[in-house]
């Protein structure tokens, strides 16, 4: 079992499809023992705390089914571990690929990511990522390795969420950053198209996240009191309102996998565009052929989720200075939001 289980709920899995790693037949003479503990004794380099993380998310099988980490393992019980990813080399090779660098020192990189593309391989992208193109970028640094855990991706967004990202170059810069993120001292904003006519101007969404029991490539909202999930805090703010639709600022509190689409989405707000939490169907608005067709072509200008981390902030980890960036708007989404007002003045004349 490879580090990568670490990794389970930051993946972006388009596929579903689940592929065998590891199968173990139980002895005929075992003596009943939860399923977490048999494997974490049977597996060099895997902590209980991971498998149990494997299990929540659905990736622990006992005679072809799907377990949870408190199943006690019988004589004769065949336990497969399915994972996200067909077995496949996952050195990280590097690539010479467009990258926009928005900041860039000894410690530290800055960029900004174009929406449609995925920050680390996985999940049937092995090439292509971002993180494939800054190992090309540091190729001529020799105490960069794209391969070692404790330098490169800090935080990680959507494939289809564009905006900033910070990569560490040394691993006192990653350890650093990560407590920031960890202790929820970093400041991220995001701009997000939603299906809304918020009466308020501003509001909070407070839920755990989790997978989703029903549809594995989403996650869902729970309750916080509920101990299922991580817990997650999201903040919005109104910036300009479309009748049908509205443009909103979301501040993390904390930064949970698909956060602020899985928020919206449970109060019934899905993002415009954003195909897995519904939102490329028509929520709100007119019934005519005419509206319908004004619809589709704005998915067509923005085919993706109206999603982008516009400002990130941290103290930097060598210097103690606090770094602010802003990324402007994408050219899609501000398309999007023209098409949108255009759309509004034609009502109002």
């Amino acid at each position: 079992m490879t580090d990568y289980i670490d990794e389970i709920e930051e993946q972006d899995d388009d596929t579903g499809q689940l592929y065998e790693h590891l199968r173990i037949v139980v002895d005929k003479g075992q003596v009943p023992v939860r399923i977490d503990r048999f494997m974490t004794e049977r597996l060099q380099h895997s902590s209980r705390n991971r498998i149990q993380k494997a299990a929540d998310a659905g990736f622990v099988h006992v005679n072809d089914s799907a377990v949870k980490s408190n199943y006690k393992v019988r004589p004769g019980d065949v336990i497969t571990l399915m994972l996200d990813r067909p077995h496949h080399d996952t050195t990280i090779e590097a690539e010479n690929l467009p990258l926009d660098v928005v900041y860039e020192d000894e410690a530290l990189m800055v960029i900004n990511k174009p929406a449609g593309m995925v920050v680390h391989p996985g999940a049937g992208n092995f090439h292509g990522t971002l993180i494939n193109a800054v190992a090309w970028h540091l190729r001529n640094m020799p105490s960069f390795d794209a391969n070692d855990p404790e330098v490169g991706l800090v935080h990680r967004i959507d494939k289809d969420t564009s905006g900033l990202l910070v990569v560490a170059k040394t691993p006192e810069a990653k350890r650093h950053l990560g407590l920031q993120f960890f202790n929820k001292t970093t400041h991220r904003s995001y701009n997000a198209l939603v299906w809304a006519n918020f009466t308020e101007d501003e509001g909070r969404i407070e839920g755990n996240i989790g997978r989703d029991p029903r549809d594995r490539l989403r996650m869902a909202v729970f309750a916080p009191d509920s101990e299922i999930g991580k817990s997650a805090v999201t903040h919005y703010r109104v910036l300009e309102r479309f009748g049908y639709v509205t443009f909103v600022e979301c501040i993390l509190e904390t930064g949970r996998t698909h956060q602020i689409r899985a928020h919206m989405k449970h109060i019934g707000h899905p993002m415009f565009g954003d195909e897995r939490y519904g939102g490329t169907e028509i929520l709100r608005g007119e019934r005519s052929s005419t509206y319908k067709a004004f619809i589709q072509n704005c998915l067509k200008i923005c085919p993706r989720q109206a999603l982008h981390a516009r400002t990130l902030g941290f103290v930097h980890p060598t210097t103690g200075k606090q770094m602010d960036f802003t990324s402007p708007m994408p050219q899609d989404m501000e398309l999007l939001l023209e098409k949108w007002r255009n759309y509004i003045k034609g009502l109002a004349n």
